[in-house]
């Protein structure tokens, strides 16, 4: 059921670029209205609880302790331009040493997206969301002005930045990507979230995203403090000073909100319910066209201040959501997004290379980033 409902609403996920006007056309509400019912058709999936949930530790440890038993089989040295695995003789010559290229991390990628594509049981039908969830939140610790957080480090891999509110249920995708980090360890866990990250957009038909490898794991020293990510509940205010902390304008804000296009809220995590979309699979510009399109009022319910759609009172948006089409510098970058995806897309795709490397001490040059190719077609 996952499968074909994810299937629907790609087909009906993309419409010609409306160059005029922002305003919900009759073709968009027919592509909508089939979204409508292949969301309301499909069957919820279940998830994993992130209530009282500790980071898991095992595959980080496990790693360490499997390098240990080896002996003189081998080991690994973490340097600034990733990993390298020197392997030793029995007198402890050193035979060879592999240095990570292009192909390497290609079939990472590919292990990743094969596993979206088997893995059908989580949620929507997808954990792509989830993973780019990850990839954000790991990223969006950054801070400019101390140059602290960021992806470099994946510190949510301990307590106590793991267990912070705004990470829960984080630990889903975490384990999603154990055995991919089991199979090859001379990756990074912060290499591997980002990739994660850039594999996600692309399989769920996003646009291309630009990566490069180069960053480091750190210890539990280095877990950066409560509040650094964005509180749903909250106004433009908070939003532009979680943002400008990291380095972001205003267009790069609304940017990467659009990524709510993609998953949903829980109530055992954020306190928050429901999906923004009726397309939670699939990378899109219809949660620019919802936020101007649809009528928006406060839900009649007993969890946190959230709105839902009118007419079918099922999809949501968050307070932060509504400053976007409230506040007149944001909306503006609104209605270009509404207006054409591929505008969307474009940009979308900037600000996302920008997050993952907030902060990285890269050894190697913007031109080396490189465009990994796509399963999904």
């Amino acid at each position: 059921m996952a499968a074909t409902a994810r299937a629907l609403t790609r087909l009906t996920a993309r419409t010609a670029p409306i160059k005029s006007t922002p305003r919900i056309t009759a073709t968009h509400n027919a592509r909508l209205s089939l979204q409508r019912q292949a969301f309301q058709s499909s069957s919820r999936r279940g998830y994993a609880s992130g209530n009282g949930v500790k980071p898991s530790r095992t595959g980080y440890y496990a790693t360490f302790a499997a390098l240990a038993a080896a002996g003189g089989a081998g080991y690994f040295y973490l340097n600034n331009g990733g990993v390298t695995e020197m392997k030793k003789g029995s007198s402890g010559e050193t035979r060879g040493v592999f240095t990570p290229k292009k192909e390497d991390y290609q079939k990472v990628y590919n292990e990743i997206a094969q596993l979206l594509e088997e893995k059908d049981d989580y949620d929507d039908g997808s954990y792509g969301p989830v993973i780019v969830r990850l990839a954000w939140h790991c990223s969006g610790t950054y801070d400019k002005q101390t140059n602290t957080g960021g992806s470099n480090g994946a510190t949510m891999r301990f307590a106590p930045e793991g267990d912070h509110g705004a990470n829960a249920g984080l630990k889903a995708a975490r384990d999603f990507l154990e055995p991919v980090k089991a199979k090859n360890p001379w990756i990074t866990y912060s290499d591997l979230w980002t990739l994660a990250g850039v594999c996600a957009i692309q399989e769920m038909q996003g646009p291309s995203v630009p990566w490069r490898p180069g960053r480091t794991d750190r210890d539990v020293s280095m877990c950066t403090p409560d509040g650094r990510l964005p509180d749903g509940a909250k106004d433009q205010t908070h939003l532009r000073a979680i943002f400008q902390r990291m380095g972001f304008d205003d267009r790069e804000i609304v940017a990467l909100s659009g990524a709510h296009a993609l998953g949903r809220c829980h109530t055992d995590r954020s306190g928050f319910e429901g999906p923004w979309s009726f397309s939670p699979t699939v990378v899109s510009n219809d949660y620019f066209r919802l936020l101007l399109g649809e009528k928006w009022a406060w839900k009649k319910w007993n969890g946190p201040r959230q709105y839902e759609d009118a007419g079918t009172k099922t999809l949501m948006m968050l307070p932060t959501d509504m400053v976007l089409v409230k506040d007149a510098a944001f909306r503006r970058h609104v209605e270009r997004y509404a207006r054409d995806h591929e505008v969307f897309f474009k940009e979308f795709s900037d600000v996302l290379v920008k997050l993952f490397e907030l902060g990285v001490p890269f050894q190697s040059r913007e031109e080396d980033r490189m465009t990994l190719e796509t399963l999904s077609g």
